[in-house]
């Protein structure tokens, strides 16, 4: 049973929170300043997300350059949307250059501002003792993003279900399921390129789609990105992007089954944090009816799922792109008054 113990009182000026891209890029900027700091992260590499929980073929759906780091951008020659192998070596070279050196396998349980000392109090499981170790620093900044811990629904039956059954997040390539049925749950920017990779490997494969979605291109997330760059209004960049998509994809509830939500893609990130759908491809094999959409799940029986409409398929392979769940909230306390986030 681990020991807690408190006999690492080290007091760097900032904590970091999460070895992510914004982790690294935040130990960097204050390295340039001289600025002596920790970066904790709970895995056993940094970006771990990008290192071992994406699938081969993504690429960030952003150009280039709303993408690069502080301080070093991509090469001229890389392409605009970077492919995940030159992403990792863009990371590794950042983390060279900078001599970025995470703690690993460090998970924070406890943060708290202490008004009388002026300090944060930072309590921190050591997954290689099991001792949790406790640090001060006057600042401690939060990068661990928005992909925490994978989220799997709890779906009536779903312990019954005879086939394969993982989060995307173990998702690699559609390789092995050439031939076979396959759902994947969840209509974001995971689900919607799983899918596509799924088809593209022989995959007779289903999505579930069960919300409005804002359907663009990479093109209108650039040009969107660089009209906001220029201030221009996001409710007026909204209404290009929304014109955009129905020009260029029509009415989606004939292939979706959804129609778009009220809010155009950049508003409803900001209310509601929810990001647009980038077609990369799946809008084409859902038209064509090389990918089923399908409605929600009500229940899993051994092979077959049956959906809100009653209906029942049997499949033979499910892949969760149901997203994450933070856990901010449960270490994190007490936020001082002059605390602000980005």
């Amino acid at each position: 049973m681990a020991i807690l113990t408190h006999h690492d009182h080290q007091e760097p000026m900032v904590i970091i929170v999460g070895a992510g891209p914004a982790g690294l890029a935040t130990s960097a900027c204050l390295k340039k300043f001289s600025i002596p700091n920790l970066l904790l992260e709970k895995e056993d590499c940094y970006s771990p997300i990008w290192k071992k929980y994406t699938y081969d073929r993504v690429h960030l759906h952003l150009a280039k350059k709303f993408c690069q780091l502080p301080h070093i951008p991509f090469p001229s020659s890389s392409p605009t949307y970077i492919p995940k192998k030159e992403f990792i070596q863009y990371l590794d070279d950042y983390v060279s250059y900078f001599n970025i050196t995470p703690l690993y396998k460090r998970t924070v349980e406890f943060a708290k501002f202490d008004e009388s000392k002026g300090k944060w109090v930072v309590k921190v499981r050591n997954g290689n003792s099991g001792d949790v170790d406790e640090y001060f620093c006057k600042f401690l900044v939060v990068a661990t993003g928005e992909a925490s811990y994978p989220f799997i629904p709890k779906v009536p039956g779903l312990e019954s279900f005879k086939g394969k059954a993982f989060h995307s997040t173990k998702y690699k390539n559609g390789d092995k399921f050439s031939g076979k049925n396959v759902l994947v749950v969840g209509c974001g920017n995971s689900g919607m390129e799983i899918a596509l990779d799924l088809a593209n490997y022989g995959a007779n494969t289903s999505i579930i789609v069960r919300s409005p979605i804002n359907l663009i291109s990479r093109e209108m997330a650039y040009l969107g990105l660089m009209l906001l760059k220029y201030k221009v209004a996001y409710t007026v960049v909204d209404n290009i992007m929304v014109m955009l998509s129905k020009i260029m994809y029509g009415d989606i509830s004939k292939y979706y089954g959804v129609k778009r939500p009220e809010e155009g893609p950049f508003a409803s990130k900001i209310k509601y944090g929810k990001y647009p759908v980038i077609d990369v491809g799946t809008y084409q094999k859902i038209k064509s009816g090389e990918i089923q959409v399908l409605p929600g799940m009500r229940s899993i029986r051994g092979n077959d799922v049956v959906l809100e409409n009653g209906k029942c398929h049997q499949f033979d392979v499910i892949v969760y792109a149901t997203g994450f769940k933070r856990t901010t909230h449960k270490w994190l306390h007490e936020l001082p008054t002059f605390m602000f986030t980005w």
